[in-house]
């Protein structure tokens, strides 16, 4: 098996990888737009939508859509929702690839941080965005704010989730040979 893998250097391995991902994140975003044929107006009018506006409780202000919670931007929220949950299960698949290519520590943990990112993403959108029965009394603002102060929280859980591999490891390695 070494002997395969041996014929290609791992730069060309990695690029290769990349190139799948390149390919399937147009192939994502092509069928979102084939799904749901109104997006590309709705993107439009999300961003049309977007103001200075006061962050509830706090009385900064800050960049969001005046009305977070619109049919309008509701739709776009869907398809990020989808293409989160998409692009996670293909994570899954970049892992076993890099699993099987003999990738980098350091590549196995960004994919795997990758990973727990999307699905995360994609929780956070369903949870703040698009559901409306977990938290009835929040307002429309107050969600669009707490849904990017959990995407930041999740960005460092996903930064540790790829220190602790990348710490792990190397120590699997250093027992093994010392046996």
């Amino acid at each position: 098996m070494e002997e395969s893998f041996g014929a290609f250097s791992r730069k060309h391995r990695e690029a290769v990888i990349g190139g799948i991902s390149a390919g399937f994140f147009f192939i994502i975003v092509g069928a979102l737009f084939v799904v749901m044929p109104t997006l590309f107006d709705r993107i439009v009018a999300f961003f049309n939508d977007l103001d200075i506006v006061t962050i509830p409780n706090l009385g900064i202000p800050w960049l969001a859509p005046v009305h977070p919670l619109s049919l309008s931007n509701q739709t776009v929220y869907l398809a990020a929702e989808r293409f989160s949950f998409i692009w996670g299960v293909f994570q899954i698949v970049v892992l076993v690839l890099r699993l099987v290519l003999r990738s980098t520590v350091e590549k196995v943990s960004e994919t795997v941080s990758n990973m727990v990112y999307w699905f995360g993403s994609g929780v956070l959108i369903r949870m703040f965005l698009l559901e409306f029965v977990r938290f009835p009394t929040v307002g429309g603002l107050t969600r669009w704010f707490v849904f990017w102060a959990a995407i930041i929280m999740l960005f460092g859980v996903t930064l540790i989730i790829r220190g602790i591999i990348q710490a792990a490891v190397p120590m699997r390695y250093v027992a093994r040979s010392s046996t």
